[in-house]
Order: C-alpha cells, then sequence, then structure tokens
C-alpha cells in the first residue's frame, strides 16, 4: 500500500454533464467567432489525443486568447450545479480515509472554479491537500506542483507515493516527481487516440488491486 495518494480533479475524481459543456462552448465561440464541433468539445474539454496547445493549434486557435475566453464563459456556480462525483472515485476516497491514509489533489482547473466544485460538493473534508496549477508554479507534467502538494501534505520525500489522473500528464507529472502512476481511463483508447502508459492502468479505480490499495 502507498504511504500518500495525489488525485488529479477534472475527469479523475468529478466529471461535468455534458450539456454544460457544450454550453460553454457555445459561448466561448460566441466570444472568438467561430463554432466548435461535438468532436472539438469533447478533444478540448477532455485533452483526448494530445496536448491542448496542439490541438488548438491544428484549429487556427490561439491559446493566449482561448484560455481567457473559456474562463469568461465559465460561472462557478453552474459549473458546480453540473459537476458529478465518480462513483469509483468516491470508493477510492472511502478506502483511503477508512485507511488513515493522506490523500493531495493537484489540477489544472482554475481556483474560482475548483474552489466552488468542491465546497459544493463536499469534497473539501475529504482532501488534505488541495494545490491548483498555476503559471508560477508550473503545469503538469512538470513535477513542481507534486512536489508542493507533498510539501502541503508533509511528506517531503518520505515514504512511497502514487498520483492517480485521467491524462497523460498526470502520469508524466507522477514519474517526473518519482512517484507511481496510476491512469483510469476514462474515455476509451479509441476515443483519445492513443494508450497510455503508467504503473497501474485501469478502467475504473475499482479495477484496482487489493495490493494496491492495501486490503
Amino acid at each position: 500500500m502507498y504511504d500518500f495518494w495525489l488525485l488529479d480533479l477534472d475527469g479523475t475524481v468529478v466529471d461535468v454533464e455534458p450539456r454544460y459543456r457544450y454550453e460553454v462552448f457555445e459561448a466561448v465561440g460566441d466570444r472568438l467567432g467561430r463554432s466548435f464541433t461535438d468532436q472539438e468539445v469533447e478533444t478540448l474539454w477532455h485533452g483526448l489525443g494530445g496536448p491542448r496547445s496542439e490541438k488548438l493549434a491544428a484549429m487556427g486557435l490561439d491559446p493566449g486568447t482561448f484560455w481567457p475566453a473559456l474562463h469568461e464563459a465559465e460561472d462557478p456556480g453552474a459549473r458546480a450545479e453540473a459537476t458529478y462525483i465518480h462513483d469509483d472515485a468516491a470508493a477510492l476516497l472511502d478506502d483511503l480515509d477508512q485507511a488513515g491514509v493522506p490523500v493531495g489533489v493537484v489540477t489544472h482547473c482554475a481556483p474560482f472554479l475548483a474552489d466552488r466544485v468542491v465546497d459544493d460538493l463536499g469534497l473539501r473534508s475529504r482532501f488534505d491537500a488541495f494545490v491548483t496549477c498555476s503559471d508560477d508554479l508550473g503545469w503538469k507534467p512538470d513535477p513542481e506542483p507534486v512536489r508542493h502538494t507533498m510539501n502541503e501534505l508533509g511528506v517531503g520525500k518520505a515514504g512511497s507515493g502514487v498520483l492517480a489522473g485521467d491524462g497523460p500528464s498526470d502520469v508524466g507529472a507522477a514519474w517526473n516527481a518519482g512517484l507511481d502512476a496510476v491512469h483510469v481511463e476514462r474515455h476509451g483508447h479509441d476515443n483519445r487516440g492513443q494508450c497510455v502508459l503508467a504503473d497501474h492502468r485501469v478502467e475504473r479505480f475499482t479495477d484496482l488491486d487489493d495490493a494496491v490499495l492495501g486490503g
């Protein structure tokens, strides 16, 4: 069993109803003067098929324009209302809580959205540390946000830890920080367009071996 766990948030612990992301991208399209296909919405929202910066470039979009437009289109209350907890993630959190294992979150979700989501869904108390990436702190797969979260947990470099997430950047961040990685594939390899390697690869956290969870 690992001494501590780190988790990504969006797509890993929680997700949003499809109607919300389509409404948001409609508003983004109004701001940018272009429409988005359903496939483009899914690709950009979930980060499918490679880095979002590359996908944006292929669509002829400037990240410096796109991301501010996306944040302007999002409302924290509406985002929280449309967000649900994955049942297998809830089961994982229960197992880790019962075992007394420290749990931290390291997420790319902007603080004005992430804070409202975890508070409205009653998740705040489930985490011993909660870190949002930034230009100053770094972005996964940069290991610095991971190391910062470990420091917040008070584990430093002591013991063995694991980072679980739904994207390749989560796996990269884990390995770059010297941790094991769990990849939970929420979309299927065909939809993602690639196979993500990790120390543990599952479609649901409930598929993890008992040895990983300490059962």
